[in-house]
């Protein structure tokens, strides 16, 4: 059953292979959805400091039925933080949010502010100083891994060329049709596990009736097939949901995608139009 299976990073942490992602759930609603999550067998928990919901996320995870250590939360630096001064304040804020003695998981959001995403200015130095932050938490054992998300490989390579402590994961957006191939195969050839998120390509998929029919030749759902997909190209997928039905779906992917479609699926022409989340950056072309 996948929710018991692991990845290891590269530091010897273990971590599950697939994610519960909350995004767009409120702070009220999160702690139920937590708390189905981890009666269903979910051990894995992605929020992050942007999606307000870190108060709810402690409090489901505390209020659980489940050990604390059993359960692997991740939050994120938010993407405006890019000093060290700031970024050690918001670390312990997010302990203090989720109530949390640690964090499993502390990865700096985006390598650029969200109203900046666009703009040619790269914020190395920020991320280095925001990076210096998280190794000291990490070190101190407030952390027990640290990482990146929408990272590009120059976005990578600046904190390689300055860490003590290296990156374990990279959180993309990653989809069947948006596979990025050579920031993948680049981020696991450094051992940094990546992480799939809206691996529905934010209900896009759902629309796609190529999608359908390879969903329906293995009797399975589009949603299923897409998680499969992600998993069989080694990346950790985080499913959106506070659905306690779709939870238990999106768990059920016992199968596997012969190579000929694994291929059909990855070189699937892109999405263009995320419909009402293309105003956000990562989903928008622009």
């Amino acid at each position: 059953m996948i929710l018991e299976e692991k990845f290891t990073l590269s530091n010897g942490v273990t971590i599950p292979k697939l994610g519960l992602g909350i995004w767009f759930i409120n702070n009220e609603e999160v702690v139920q959805a937590v708390k189905d999550a981890a009666k269903i067998g979910y051990r894995h928990i992605d929020t992050a400091q942007a999606y307000g919901n870190e108060t709810g996320v402690g409090e489901g995870v505390r209020g659980c039925g489940i050990s604390r250590e059993n359960m692997f939360v991740t939050t994120k630096l938010a993407a405006e933080v890019k000093s060290y001064k700031e970024a050690v304040a918001s670390i312990d804020a997010s302990i203090k949010s989720l109530g949390l003695v640690y964090i499993d998981m502390m990865i700096i959001h985006s390598p650029k502010p969200w109203a900046k995403f666009r703009e040619t200015d790269a914020y190395f130095e920020g991320n280095r100083e925001a990076w210096g932050a998280l190794e000291e938490a990490y070190k101190a054992g407030k952390l027990r891994s640290i990482g990146l998300s929408n990272f590009e490989k120059a976005d990578i390579d600046n904190i390689l060329a300055c860490c003590t402590v290296k990156p374990m994961v990279n959180q993309i957006l990653t989809h069947i049709s948006n596979t990025p191939k050579e920031l993948i195969e680049y981020c696991q050839h450094k051992d940094i596990l990546v992480e799939a998120y809206s691996p529905f390509g934010h209900g896009e998929l759902f629309k796609n009736q190529e999608v359908a029919a390879i969903a329906e030749k293995y009797k399975v759902s589009v949603s299923q097939l897409a998680i499969r997909y992600c998993l069989q190209l080694d990346l950790l997928p985080l499913p959106k949901t506070a659905n306690l039905q779709h939870m238990k779906t999106n768990a059920e992917v016992d199968f596997a995608i012969d190579e000929e479609d694994m291929e059909y699926l990855k070189n699937m022409q892109p999405i263009e139009d995320y419909g009402e989340h293309s105003k956000f950056p990562v989903y928008g072309k622009k």
